[in-house]
């Protein structure tokens, strides 16, 4: 495989190689369901899942975990504040990150297990760590990760022990050998609900966040996989003390630690203590959600990504160019099938035997590390070649273009005629019909004015066309318009 994809356990780009040949384990640190997703959630959702695509577009079979974190100190405390039992409150938001994935196009992961669904697994796991001398018991109900009897704890965020400053909100529990020592097993706090505690051999409580992984990793993927992911902020505490405890545990864990980097509003990291939260449902309010995962796919991963209105308008116009070409291209070409893409090292021409093959440019961006952002320019590339072949009625030119864009389009879940963008795709046709009838009234306007060498009177029309956000280009077929980026 040709893939390199940046480790940040090594901080560099390197030559991907599954742990065995044709199959790909992934783990990806999925919501603590707390409250409604936001923009933060949904970029590293969109991103591994482009990322899924991929590796299986290279033949790979792709097992893709996703945990639920339902519950936790902040699920308890919210649930409380409404008077909401913590299972209700935790399955409801849940629902909300489900459809907010669904409706960004996100196809579901090969299993999506909960954190209260493998208690008698985290328990196991901590007996493991005992026996191993890598943890030990607190006051009862409470036991913690013994960081100094690991070595290479601070490897993955390449930081000394010495240098680190414990974990918010773990310095102060007085029962704990050292403030770095984590949380593997917590006692319920006063006034929690009874139902929200496990018995276990220390005594009743709940797992600590950082288990749950590491045990979810080791049911569905096995001791070593390949890949575990996330967003940027996680690598530390969270990151790097799932993989202190699984290799302390004896296990290999991941092979490649890929994190994509943050979102921002204004310069400043999305973040629900500053308040400045973009939630999903009030940007797919705003957006139509093909919008919405066209910005999250264009920039590079490892780019911080800025959102706002203008974000959402030029990513919308972008959208729309690419749509209208592929409506307008299977109206007249055909094509509006299924696609079938060739894979890697086809040999056959485009078209053959009904396989789209890829530009060989967009399979070099995607495989170095997955530039989005350089395989996305492939796409416009091919979509500016193909509305130059619909110009001059050069039907094979425009079918091979066709066949380009859907097929890119495929791998970056962006493909306006598959789901779910396929509903969209029609009622967005009904209103693009409507929109060509009045350009097209209009174009015949300017058309019959400059014949009439009334040229004051066609360049009014342009102007009011372009300010109308709608570019229009003269060719010896005739006039041709598209909507441009000030839409």
């Amino acid at each position: 495989m040709s893939l390199s994809l940046h480790d940040s356990a090594v901080g560099a780009v390197r030559p991907f190689e599954p742990l065995e040949r044709g199959k790909v384990g992934i783990y990806q640190c999925g919501a603590t369901v707390q409250d409604a997703p936001h923009i933060g959630h949904l970029r590293p959702a969109v991103v591994f899942d482009v990322l899924r695509r991929w590796l299986e577009w290279h033949g790979n079979a792709v097992t893709f975990i996703r945990n639920v974190t339902d519950i936790d100190d902040k699920i308890l405390a919210k649930a409380a504040a409404v008077g909401q039992p913590w299972w209700a409150w935790a399955l409801h938001w849940e629902r909300a990150f489900t459809a907010a994935y669904d409706a960004l196009g996100v196809r579901p992961p090969t299993y999506e297990p909960r954190a209260t669904g493998v208690v008698p697994e985290m328990v196991g796991f901590i007996e493991r760590l005992i026996e191993r001398g890598h943890a030990y018991t607190g006051e009862k109900g409470n036991v913690y990760f013994d960081v100094r009897s690991y070595p290479d704890y601070g490897s993955l965020t390449h930081q000394h022990l010495a240098d680190l400053k414990p974990a918010e909100g773990e310095e102060e529990a007085p029962d704990k050998r050292d403030p770095h020592d984590f949380a593997l097993w917590k006692a319920p706090k006063p006034g929690e609900p009874a139902d929200a505690a496990w018995s276990t051999p220390w005594g009743r409580g709940r797992p600590g966040w950082h288990l749950e992984c590491s045990t979810m990793a080791l049911r569905y993927l096995g001791e070593t996989f390949d890949i575990h992911g996330g967003g940027l902020d996680l690598r530390f505490p969270h990151h790097e003390n799932e993989q202190a405890q699984s290799r302390a545990a004896g296990y290999g864990f991941a092979r490649y630690w890929v994190h994509n980097a943050f979102v921002t509003q204004a310069g400043v990291k999305m973040s629900k203590s500053l308040g400045n939260t973009l939630r999903a449902d009030f940007l797919l309010s705003q957006a139509q959600p093909a919008t919405l995962r066209y910005v999250l796919t264009a920039a590079h991963y490892r780019s911080t990504l800025e959102v706002s209105g203008t974000t959402l308008a030029e990513a919308g116009a972008a959208w729309e160019r690419i749509a209208g070409f592929v409506r307008r291209a299977v109206e007249r070409v055909g094509g509006g099938g299924p696609v079938v893409l060739a894979r890697p090292g086809a040999t056959s021409a485009a078209g053959a035997l009904g396989e789209v093959r890829l530009p060989e440019a967009f399979i070099a961006a995607m495989d170095d590390d997955l530039a989005t952002s350089s395989a996305l320019a492939q796409v416009h590339d091919a979509v500016r070649r193909g509305n130059g072949a619909l110009a001059e009625y050069q039907d094979g030119e425009t079918a091979l273009a066709l066949g380009e864009v859907r097929g890119m389009l495929t791998i970056l879940g962006l493909d306006p005629l598959a789901e779910p963008w396929a509903d969209a795709a029609a009622t967005g046709g009904r209103a693009a019909d409507a929109l060509n009838a009045l350009v097209t009234d209009r174009l015949e306007a300017r058309a019959a004015a400059r014949a009439a060498r009334d040229f004051q009177a066609a360049d009014a029309i342009r102007d009011q066309l372009t300010a109308a956000g709608i570019q229009v280009e003269d060719s010896p077929a005739g006039a041709r318009w598209e909507l441009g980026p000030s839409l």
